[in-house]
C-alpha cells in the first residue's frame, strides 16, 4: 500500500498519541473527522497500523531491574520456534533476531537481580537455548514511541 503525505500524518499522530481522536487529528491535518476514520479503517486493513497498545511503565509495576539478554540457539532454530519458546516468558518484552555471534537479542524487565537471575535460569532450561550473555541496562537513553520513519507529524506538509 502506498503511503500519501495525509497517511503518513495520520499515522505519526497516532504513533504520539493511540488515543488522538480522528477530530482533533483531522483538524491538525486538515481533514474532516470521518475522513480520517475511514483513512485509519484503510490502514488498519492494509496492515500498516497493527493495533493499538497501552504502553505501561514497568518501573511503575515494580519490575526495576532491565536487562539485555543474547542467546545462542541450536543449530536450525527457527524464529517461529525460538518465538514459541519465548511466549512462555512474561518477563521477555522484546526480542530481535540478529545476525552475528548470537541468534538473538531479547529485553526483559524483572523485580530485582535475583528475579533476573531465576528469568536467565529458565531461559537457559530451554532445549534450543545454548548460552546466554547479559547486560543489565542502568537506564534507557531514548526510545521513539513507534520506531521506524514516523516520529513527530510533518510541519507545513501534505
Amino acid at each position: 500500500m502506498r503511503l500519501d503525505g495525509l497517511d503518513k500524518q495520520i499515522v505519526a499522530h497516532l504513533v504520539l498519541d493511540a488515543r488522538a481522536s480522528f477530530a482533533g487529528i483531522g483538524a491538525e491535518i486538515g481533514l474532516s473527522a470521518p475522513a480520517v476514520k475511514r483513512r485509519v479503517d484503510r490502514l488498519r486493513a492494509a496492515g500498516v497500523i497493527r493495533g493499538f497498545h497501552a504502553r505501561v511503565d514497568p518501573h511503575a509495576l515494580g519490575w526495576t531491574t532491565e536487562a539485555l539478554v543474547r542467546i545462542t540457539c541450536a543449530p536450525r532454530t527457527s524464529p517461529g520456534r525460538l518465538l514459541a519458546c519465548l511466549r512462555g516468558h512474561p518477563e521477555v518484552i522484546g526480542a530481535d533476531s540478529v545476525a552475528g555471534d548470537t541468534d538473538a537479542v531479547l529485553r526483559t524487565t524483572a523485580t530485582d537481580v535475583r528475579h533476573l537471575e531465576e528469568v536467565l535460569d529458565r531461559l537457559r532450561d530451554e532445549p534450543l537455548v545454548l548460552g546466554t550473555r547479559t547486560t543489565i541496562v542502568p537506564s534507557r537513553l531514548l526510545e521513539h514511541a513507534g520506531g521506524g520513519p514516523f516520529g513527530p507529524p510533518p510541519v507545513g506538509t501534505d
